[in-house]
Formats: C-alpha cells, sequence, structure tokens
C-alpha cells in the first residue's frame, strides 16, 4: 500500500500527539493559514488508502469531503513543525537567508519527513536507530545515512513508504506511552 500525504500527516500527527489546534498553529508557522474544520478534513482517510480488493469500502463514510494534502501542505507543516518545536531562529547581522528549494516529487517525501521530524524532535542518529528497532526494523547507521543524504549523491538512497511506516509506528511507541 503506498503513503500519501495524508497518511504521512495523519501517522504523524497521531505518533506525537499533536491537537488539532496545534496543527493549525503549526500549518500558520510554515506559512499556511487553515482552519480547523480544513485540518480535520486532511486528517480523513481517504478510500483510496484502503486495499482495492474490500468489499466493505462502502462503510467508510463518505459524509465530510476528504481534501488532498499536497507535497507543499506537508512540507509546510514539517517546516512550521521545526519551528513549534524549537522557536523560531534569528537570523544574525549580514546572514543571507537561503530559500528551501520547492520539492518537486513526492518520490523523496519520505526522507524529508525522517530530515525534518529528526530536526524537529533534535534526535540523534542514535535515537533514530533506537526508533526504528523500536517498530521492529534493524537499520544500520550506513543505511541511516544514506536516507539523509542529498538527493542526487552518490549514497542516497530513497526512503520507502515501508522505513516511514516502521519510524512513524516508533516514534509512536516512544512518545505515546
Amino acid at each position: 500500500m503506498i503513503m500519501d500525504n495524508n497518511d504521512r500527516l495523519i501517522r504523524l500527527r497521531y505518533a506525537l500527539d499533536i491537537k488539532d489546534t496545534d496543527m493549525v498553529d503549526i500549518f500558520k508557522l510554515g506559512g499556511i493559514t487553515i482552519t480547523k474544520e480544513h485540518v480535520r478534513k486532511m486528517l480523513i482517510k481517504s478510500k483510496d488508502a484502503y486495499d482495492d480488493e474490500r468489499d466493505d469500502l462502502d462503510l467508510v463514510e463518505e459524509k465530510e469531503e476528504n481534501l488532498t494534502c499536497t507535497i507543499s501542505d506537508l512540507d509546510a507543516f514539517l517546516n512550521g513543525f521545526i519551528t513549534f518545536k524549537r522557536g523560531k531562529q534569528d537570523t544574525k547581522q549580514g546572514q543571507v537567508t537561503r530559500p528551501t528549494p520547492p520539492i518537486k516529487n513526492s518520490e523523496g517525501m519520505n526522507n524529508i519527513l525522517l530530515k525534518k521530524v529528526k530536526v524537529a524532535l533534535s534526535l540523534t542518529s542514535e535515537d533514530m536507530l533506537d526508533i526504528f528497532k523500536i517498530a521492529g526494523i534493524h537499520v544500520t547507521k550506513g543505511e541511516l545515512g544514506a536516507l539523509f543524504r542529498k538527493e542526487g549523491h552518490k549514497h542516497y538512497k530513497v526512503c520507502g513508504d515501508k522505513y516511514a511506516r516502521h519510524f512513524l509506528k516508533g516514534l509512536a511507541r516512544r512518545y505515546r506511552k
């Protein structure tokens, strides 16, 4: 099953037990102003998130319209989450603020998710390895380093949905005791 941005947002919210009002604040810190109702509609699982072979798809209520979380929405949320957890970073006099390059496709979105959650929660590489271990998956330091490399680097590795799901699962087990 392929993870979409709504699924990533839902799993991250659950793992860290983020309240709706905090979600609105985090999006605002990331540069997007949305309402609590808009956030709730982003957090509804779409029919596409369920297996195609299930016969009870009609049980998934469509009373409320599911809103798609775009790549830019998720990126803004993750940037806002860093600010929410670590505070606004002051630029020093004479320091040039580099704009964040736009994300072109969703292929590397899991890598970005791992990187930004690591920064927001001030996690070390050891913490990250422990989180994967809690989720029941063994990741080496080399593999973890490859996930954090810049896209285009010869040792860069795309973070698959399996790794991202396990990371968010381990995060939930660590933070929702």
